[in-house]
């Protein structure tokens, strides 16, 4: 059976996250699985490189697929758009890939950013794409307090006490922060880079950074908390909506 590797985009916010669920509830794979049957009559399970949770986006998920017969890529990419509207989501690109090539596993890094934007009036074109908090923040102090995350750490307090993970230890290769000021407002982007994360790692830490951006915790209370081992010791978790997966890597990346 032919494995095709998707490249996927969507807008987390119908979604009850990636993974099928039970019940009924709208999945992004439930959704694509679902188009497939329409071209393939059938059970299909696709695997996608990382399960995003409920109200998180992504702009360059990955997931391959084995069908029953060869598809040229650019006509299995638009079909499977075709059967998904209206839904939020799209096949961005579609390559034929070996049959050992494995979304999850063959991967070897993957990169989430987050959005936070300060202003007080409500936001309107990115509503639900944004965390928004009201007051700026300092981002001199937030890259004090990531500079002690960088690295091969237990994150233990920033992991979900629900992460399925054998060891909270992870190395995280990169994280930036940077802002952008526009009318009325600032966003602030947070990137991070790893080869893979904890369930809520990156949520956690982007809520304890804002907490020392906004002035509530000093930047070496970040080492105090990662150095805790104690989910107690974590600031607060930021919100779904603002999360992106935007990148993931592999030795030889067929969308390259």
């Amino acid at each position: 059976m032919p494995r095709y590797a998707l490249q996927i985009d969507y807008h987390g916010g119908p979604f009850a996250g990636w993974q099928r669920q039970a019940g009924g509830q709208l999945t992004v794979q439930g959704a694509i699985e679902a188009a497939l049957t329409r071209l393939e009559p059938g059970d299909h399970t696709i695997t996608a490189a990382g399960r995003t949770d409920a109200g998180v986006h992504a702009t360059a998920q990955v997931a391959h697929v084995d069908l029953a017969r060869e598809w040229d890529t650019f006509r299995l990419a638009a079909a499977l758009n075709a059967h998904l509207r209206p839904a939020p989501v799209a096949v961005i690109d579609c390559q034929r890939v070996a049959d050992d090539f494995h979304a999850r596993f063959s991967a070897t890094g993957r990169r989430y950013m987050y959005r936070l934007v300060a202003r007080r009036a409500p936001v309107t074109h990115d509503k639900g794409l944004v965390w928004q908090v009201t007051a700026p923040l300092d981002v001199a102090a937030m890259q004090a307090g990531a500079a002690h995350l960088i690295g091969k750490h237990d994150f233990t307090t920033f992991r979900s006490t629900f992460c399925q993970a054998q060891s909270p230890v992870k190395t995280l290769d990169g994280l930036t922060i940077t802002e952008q000021h526009y009318p009325g407002g600032v966003e602030y982007r947070f990137t991070l880079a790893a080869r893979s994360f904890l369930h809520n790692q990156v949520r956690s830490i982007v809520g304890t950074l804002q907490r020392v951006g906004a002035g509530a915790w000093a930047p070496d209370q970040v080492r105090d908390a990662l150095a805790a081992r104690d989910r107690a010791a974590c600031g607060p978790v930021a919100p779904p909506q603002g999360l992106y997966l935007v990148g993931v890597g592999y030795p030889a990346d067929p969308f390259a």
